[in-house]
């Protein structure tokens, strides 16, 4: 094993108690920035990035790091991804709008990967106190419990989320058409809460368009050994390091829910 999930999990919840918690509704106005239209961030995400950079490269000698915050301002950091070194992916703030607002939906997510591959996962919930584990092949726990997917249901019986806003217009199009064949979405606005909520039965799916490897990474890995199923709309599995197709990545509890899901959705002709 690369590192202990068990290690990494303690450096992760340390780190979101010292940087992260003591500045949560407690922000300066010049503590928040923006990066892009719709996209902040503040002095807790690049002081929890530091931290975990530092602490969790410590942990792994000759390990990587992709962090959020260290790849948006220099892109060139993602192409570690394809190295032979084991790298962590580092979100230090998932849902960074919630917690500069205050709302307390935001975690920490952490993912270790190698040769292409999700070896490790942590998503923490430092609010509630929720810690979700997966390693390759060992399944995936919520607080040290064993967790899996939601039992298969009908699409009119499943509770998912569906992002909209990223990509081309043809499948929010159709998924609009075909909206009430799915009781309405939910969206929290944190994919480390909602990866927490799949992994453990709480919601059925989610479909995702614009899968960075700091918001997705850790989740698929999570969802996959909690027994869930996960594909491109296209039907091509997951890589960290691979294409980021143009439709979308669709969850579900199981194989026949996600074809389910796609025929209820999007329909039978190809996108």
């Amino acid at each position: 094993m690369l590192a202990s999930p068990e290690s990494v999990a303690a450096i992760v919840a340390e780190v979101a108690a010292e940087e992260l918690m003591p500045r949560f509704r407690h922000l300066a106005s010049g503590d928040v920035r923006d990066k892009g239209p719709g996209d902040p961030v503040t002095v807790a995400d690049e002081a929890a990035e530091r931290a975990l950079t530092r602490r969790l490269a410590g942990l792994l000698p000759g390990s990587l790091v992709v962090g959020e915050e260290a790849a948006s301002a220099d892109p060139a950091i993602v192409d570690r991804l394809s190295q032979d070194n084991p790298v962590w992916i580092i979100d230090p703030v998932d849902g960074t709008t919630n917690f500069a607002t205050g709302l307390p939906i935001f975690a920490v997510i952490v993912g270790l990967a190698q040769g292409g591959r999700m070896r490790l996962a942590c998503i923490h919930d430092p609010v509630h106190g929720e810690t979700a584990l997966a390693s390759a092949g060992d399944g995936a726990t919520l607080n040290g419990q064993t967790v899996r997917v939601a039992a298969p249901a009908a699409p009119k019986n499943m509770y998912g989320t569906v992002k909209l806003r990223f990509g081309e217009r043809t499948l929010p199009r159709r998924i609009v058409e075909r909206c009430q064949n799915v009781p309405p979405f939910m969206d929290l606005r944190c994919a480390g809460h909602e990866y927490l909520a799949l992994a453990s039965g709480r919601l059925h799916y989610a479909l995702y368009r614009k899968l960075m490897p700091w918001d997705h990474a850790a989740g698929h890995l999570l969802h996959r050994e909690a027994g869930g199923h996960g594909a491109h709309l296209d039907g091509a599995p997951y890589r960290v390091d691979g294409p980021d197709h143009s439709h979308g990545f669709l969850y579900a509890p199981d194989a026949a829910s996600w074809q389910a899901l796609i025929d209820a959705l999007i329909g039978p002709d190809p996108l």
